[in-house]
């Protein structure tokens, strides 16, 4: 059982850092980049980042922790190191809110730029009305999310250590 709870919580503790590391990279290095190009190819190069995005390689890390959280909660709540419970909850609380933000802002804004078409004759103005529509909201809800994520990170580092110390004491 120990056993169990501690990969569960490894697991879901890298699973949040590579979220955590994504959603920042974007906020400190992708947007700023793409925010100094032009409208046609801000928008060109978003699209083909959210099409390409959708993957295993994404998704595994982005879906994997909330029910492995939900697990080490229970593991938790059941077994050893129990110390550890309050900050398995506050990281399924933080992850949690990070899903919600992304699920229900970042992939609907992006879902409408998808739309965006931005080719023939009048398409430097959809572009420049589409990243109108999308830069600023995706950017700022991006950096909640990488929040969130980090945090959610941090607190699973300290519930797996918390885990680990309590080893001893049982």
């Amino acid at each position: 059982m120990r056993a169990l709870q501690t990969v569960t919580l490894l697991v879901a503790t890298l699973g949040a850092g590579l979220m955590a590391g994504l959603f920042a990279a974007f906020a400190y290095a992708v947007m700023p980049g793409l925010a100094r190009s032009a409208d046609r190819t801000f928008v060109q190069a978003m699209q083909n980042i959210n099409r390409a995005i959708i993957n295993g390689w994404f998704l595994l890390p982005f879906l994997l922790p909330i029910p492995l959280l939900l697990l080490a909660t229970v593991l938790a709540w059941n077994g050893h190191g129990r110390v550890a419970l309050p900050w398995i909850l506050a990281a399924l609380v933080l992850y949690l809110a990070g899903f919600f933000v992304t699920s229900g802002v970042n992939v609907p804004l992006n879902n409408a730029l998808d739309k965006a078409d931005t080719g023939g004759s009048g398409g430097d103005d959809r572009a420049e009305a589409a990243r109108t529509a999308f830069e600023s909201r995706w950017v700022t809800w991006n950096a909640v999310r990488a929040l969130l994520h980090t945090a959610a990170f941090g607190v699973l580092a300290w519930a797996l250590f918390l885990h680990g110390t309590a080893a001893g004491t049982t």
